[in-house]
C-alpha cells in the first residue's frame, strides 16, 4: 500500500454488510446522503485550498462517501479489483458512466495502491467548493464542445500522466447514461492505452441509484433500492488498431449490466 489507512482497504472483492438504518435515513434517503456527502466535500475542499489534500485524504473522502451511500440502505458490490492491482504498472481503466457516484467511489478502491486520476468534464472544475478537490487531483479536463480538441488533449496529457506513474480512468461516453449504448462508447481509452503502450482494464459499473437532477444534473435523488456494482475485467494488451480490445471492453460492460437487474416493482418506480 502507498499509505497507511485507519480503515480496511479493498484488495479484491467487497460486499456491503447489513446496515442498521436510522428513521431519518429510511424516510429521507436523499437528504440523509447529501447531508453526509456535503460535509465530506466541504472538508476536502478546505484542505485542497490549503494544498493539504493528499491522496490519503482523497481516499478517506471516498471511503466516507461509500459509508454515506451505504448508510441509507444502498448495497454496494465490488468485484475483481485484484486484476488491476496485480499489474504493478500504470494502465488505462475504461468504463461506462452512469452517475457522479463512480467518481466519488473509485478513489477508495484504487488510490491506496496506485496513483490515479480521471478524464473529467470541465463542469466538474467549475462547481463551487467541489472544484477545489477535482483540481487538486491533477485531472485531464475536457470541454466536450470540440471532440477533436478533446481527443488531442486526452492523448497528449494522458500519455504524460501515465509517464508520471498515473493510472488514468476514462469514461468514453459523452454523457452519463442509464442504458448502455455501444454506439456512443468511443475508443479514446483504447487509443490512449495504445499511444502510452499500457494495458486497458475494462470496468463495468452500475450506479443508477444516483439519478440525474432536474436543476443540477449531477445532483439528483438517491434511490437506495437500486444496488451499486463495480466489476473490473481482465487486462487487455492493445494489438493492431485496438478494435478487438474495444469490443472486449464493450462485451464486459454489456454482460455485467445484463446480470445486474434490480427487481423493483413497477408501481414503486413511479
Amino acid at each position: 500500500m502507498r499509505f497507511q489507512l485507519d480503515y480496511p482497504p479493498i484488495y479484491d472483492n467487497y460486499q456491503t454488510r447489513n446496515e442498521h438504518l436510522t428513521w431519518f435515513s429510511r424516510t429521507f434517503p436523499s437528504l440523509a446522503f447529501y447531508k453526509r456527502m456535503s460535509a465530506v466535500v466541504m472538508r476536502g475542499a478546505e484542505l485542497a485550498k490549503k494544498d493539504m489534500y493528499s491522496d490519503k485524504e482523497w481516499c478517506t473522502s471516498s471511503f466516507n462517501i461509500l459509508r454515506a451511500i451505504e448508510s441509507i440502505g444502498t448495497k454496494v458490490t465490488i468485484e475483481n479489483l485484484k486484476l488491476t492491482l496485480d499489474l504493478k504498472e500504470p494502465s488505462v481503466i475504461v468504463g461506462n458512466h452512469m452517475s457522479t457516484l463512480e467518481t466519488f467511489l473509485l478513489p477508495y478502491m484504487l488510490s491506496p495502491h496506485m496513483k490515479v486520476t480521471f478524464v473529467i468534464k470541465e463542469a466538474l472544475v467549475s462547481y463551487p467548493i467541489f472544484k477545489h478537490i477535482m483540481i487538486s487531483r491533477n485531472p485531464i479536463i475536457v470541454g466536450r464542445e470540440s471532440p477533436k480538441k478533446d481527443f488531442i488533449k486526452v492523448l497528449s496529457e494522458g500519455v504524460n500522466r501515465i509517464k508520471e506513474g498515473y493510472t488514468v480512468i476514462v469514461f468514453p461516453q459523452t454523457t452519463r447514461m442509464k442504458v448502455f449504448e455501444k454506439s456512443k462508447f468511443n475508443s479514446i481509452g483504447i487509443k490512449l492505452a495504445k499511444r502510452a503502450n499500457v494495458p486497458v482494464i475494462p470496468l463495468a459499473l452500475k450506479t443508477d441509484c444516483w439519478r440525474n437532477g432536474k436543476i443540477i444534473k449531477d445532483f439528483g435523488k438517491i434511490d437506495p433500492r437500486k444496488s451499486v456494482h463495480f466489476k473490473f475485467g481482465t487486462p487487455l494488451k492493445i494489438e493492431d488498431n485496438g478494435k478487438n480490445q474495444q469490443e472486449s471492453v464493450i462485451k464486459h460492460i454489456e454482460d455485467c449490466l445484463s446480470q445486474w437487474t434490480d427487481r423493483i416493482p413497477a408501481l414503486e418506480e413511479k
